[in-house]
């Protein structure tokens, strides 16, 4: 006889599992809401892209892969402004409860996750599509964020990866 399928507590205690801790997580997944230690002298800077299957990446596209990207395009917002991440919360809509697709798209995020100390502190699950929504959060100096509105004629552009990838 084989196991029941897993439900959304499984799912969560799944991604609880698997979430890199930091000191500055006071309370974190579980509960109805993270609290976090904004360290003194710092400013919060809060990123958010949602991905969706068939739009944002193809159907086939394997679980891992789609956990790296979900995290990757928060962190290059972060990146953008000048900005070292600390915390992540993440909704995920799934069509049907899915340990397997799970722990893949848990293998990439969590990979990337490690590599940047970024915290996955919270979010929500539910059934619906395959969507993935990642807010990131991260700290910058006071007066040091890179400001679209504060380029000026003859500053360099820096970019990473290739033009375009993104879409592709």
């Amino acid at each position: 006889m084989s196991s029941p399928p897993p439900g959304e507590f499984d799912l969560i205690a799944r991604i609880r599992d698997r979430a890199v801790s930091r000191d500055d997580v006071i309370l974190g997944i579980g509960d109805d809401a993270a609290l976090l230690a904004v360290p003194v002298g710092r400013q919060l800077v809060v990123a958010m892209d949602t991905l969706n299957e068939g739009v944002h990446f193809p159907v086939a596209t394997r679980a891992a892969d789609v956990g790296w990207k979900s995290l990757a395009v928060n962190l290059s917002d972060l990146a953008a402004m000048g900005a070292t991440p600390a915390w992540c919360v993440l909704s995920l809509s799934l069509p049907a409860p899915d340990a397997h697709w799970l722990d893949g798209f848990l293998d990439g995020f969590s990979e990337l996750a490690r590599l940047h100390r970024v915290a996955l502190v919270g979010g929500d699950t539910t059934r619906g599509p395959l969507s993935i929504c990642i807010a990131v959060h991260g700290f910058v100096e006071p007066g040091r964020a890179l400001r679209r509105d504060g380029a000026r004629v003859g500053d360099d552009v820096w970019v990473s990866g290739t033009l375009g990838d993104a879409a592709a």
